[in-house]
């Protein structure tokens, strides 16, 4: 999981998703129900079979980016939240205890994406 800090890192990574998919993970480092989503992410991220690149973003320390994602993607800024991105749109989405590392293999596998 790697920290997504800056605009410039979100503008790399949406053209990146035109390639492969990528996922945001909008976690607030305040909330109970974001340490449990943070948990389950963590969980994903641990699987060597999946292999869609996971990218945190802090919404207390990088508030502009997590405010332009929700501008440039055109969804409700939520958090704790997971975005799958693919092809520079947002192909899935979801929050709160909704995100599960099963929900996010199972949008994940919903574009055929290869596994390791």
């Amino acid at each position: 999981m790697t920290l997504l800090t800056t605009l410039e890192a979100l503008d790399a990574l949406l053209a990146e998703s035109r390639t492969r998919p990528v996922l945001l993970f909008k976690h607030s480092e305040t909330c109970g129900l974001s340490l449990q989503a943070h948990e389950e992410v963590e969980a994903l991220v641990a699987d060597a079979t999946f292999d869609v690149p996971v990218h945190l973003v802090s919404v207390q320390r990088s508030r502009p980016v997590s405010n332009a994602i929700a501008e440039r993607l055109g969804v409700r800024h939520q958090s704790p939240q997971m975005l799958l991105v693919h092809d520079g749109q947002v192909a899935w989405h979801t929050s709160h205890l909704a995100i599960t590392a099963d929900a996010v293999r199972a949008a994940a596998a919903r574009l055929s994406l290869p596994t390791r």
